[in-house]
């Protein structure tokens, strides 16, 4: 079927990783404490980040210049110079983890061993760009960790190595995000092991099992209370800490942090009414059950206590939640 299903040679392997943030440095910390070289990574230009939006190196660029590896932050792959340092590196093994850009058929091409990818969902489910939160919104029970072939359909490559983990019933997507990238770097150890051993079987996905994760924007945060309490709670933790969800009162946004759900009332209410402002938080409701803001953000001001934010808004039962309008 592919080239995976033969064993990696025993002596240790030249690696190229290519990869991003946060989560795409911690595998590539799996791989700096293994036995094969890590002799390049490829990652994102600078770009601005943080609440200053101060023009920062990747997490990727960071952790590999500490450890004396050479970065490389190619702009684009469409006019060959990229491809053309790859060959010059002459790996035997390509690890992509996040990196943010669709690699040419050239680059895959050039590794004697092939590309790996390591995936944060048990494919082939929640193919793309935002596999974490789409399985969240989905009120998924478990997702995981993919480590696949690569090829140039986007995430189509052969399943090669799989581990999965239940999602809590209390987690936030970068709580969630951690957790994988934790996954990620055992489970890309754990193939890279198997490979060797010969003991790595490839498998196609299943065409008719894919779903597709396309890219998560604020328009998904803006939150319509006519939906049932559980997916507007969901909503809440998938979308922390970006790009959070929001609903209107009075014309004034506001950022909605966490939430629970509590029995509905006995009472027929409008969706998105305030039942009642307590020392809990909120109570609003919902194309169902009740949903009990416990933390908000006002514009301009840190995130509190929605019970504090609701004094001092002087914020009255009966009034209405509406969706934040497109802006």
């Amino acid at each position: 079927m592919s080239g995976f299903d033969a064993p990696l040679p025993a002596p240790a392997l030249r690696v190229v990783f290519l990869g991003t943030p946060a989560l795409a440095a911690t595998v590539l910390g799996g791989l700096l404490d293994g036995p094969d070289p890590v002799v390049a990574a490829f990652t994102r230009p600078d770009a601005p980040r943080g609440r200053g939006l101060a023009v920062a190196a990747p997490p990727v660029a960071e952790l590999a210049r500490r450890h004396g590896v050479p970065v490389h932050q190619p702009t684009s792959w469409r006019d060959g110079s990229a491809v053309a340092t790859l060959r010059e590196l002459a790996p035997d093994l390509l690890v992509v983890a996040a990196y943010g850009r669709i690699l040419p058929q050239a680059a895959l091409d050039v590794p004697r061993f092939g590309s790996i990818n390591v995936h944060t969902s048990l494919l082939p489910r929640w193919r793309g760009a935002d596999p974490i939160h789409r399985a969240m919104l989905a009120g998924d029970a478990e997702t995981g960790v993919t480590i696949m072939g690569l090829v140039l359909e986007m995430d189509a490559g052969p399943i090669l190595w799989q581990r999965a983990t239940a999602i809590g019933a209390r987690e936030t997507a970068d709580q969630l995000e951690a957790r994988l990238a934790e996954l990620g770097r055992t489970a890309l150890i754990a193939a890279l092991q198997a490979w060797r051993r010969g003991d790595l079987v490839a498998r196609e996905q299943d065409p008719a099992s894919v779903t597709f994760a396309p890219m998560i924007g604020r328009a998904d945060g803006r939150l319509d209370f006519t939906r049932p309490a559980r997916e507007l709670e969901r909503t809440l933790r998938a979308l922390t800490p970006w790009p959070g969800a929001s609903a209107t009162i009075r014309s004034t946004p506001l950022r909605l942090w966490s939430a629970e759900v509590v029995a509905a009332s006995a009472a027929p209410s409008a969706p998105g009414e305030v039942l009642s402002v307590e020392s809990a938080g909120v109570r609003i409701a919902t194309g169902d059950e009740i949903l009990l803001l416990r933390e908000v953000q006002a514009p301009g001001k840190r995130k509190m206590s929605a019970a504090d934010w609701a004094r001092g808004f002087r914020l009255a039962t009966g009034e209405i939640f509406v969706p934040l309008a497109p802006t």
